[in-house]
């Protein structure tokens, strides 16, 4: 069941690191002049996303790994 989760968390990280894309390109044509900033935000949160993933990750590893030493 763990793996199903991390797999779940993982399309969601995916979503809004597409999302968050999206509105950094978005932005970035509509204001060129606010490029630098918009870019230094858009990774800020696409690491803030792969952070959540990773500890989703984890969780799913220490959830599958403790039905296993403890069944």
């Amino acid at each position: 069941m763990g793996v199903v989760g991390y797999g779940l968390g993982v399309i969601g990280a995916g979503i809004g690191i597409g999302l968050a894309a999206f509105g950094a390109a978005t932005g970035m044509a509509r204001q060129p002049e606010m490029q630098g900033r918009l870019f230094t935000v858009f990774i800020l949160g696409a690491a803030f996303v792969e952070a959540l993933a990773l500890i989703g990750f984890v969780a799913a590893l220490i959830v599958g790994t403790n039905q296993f030493i403890f069944a």
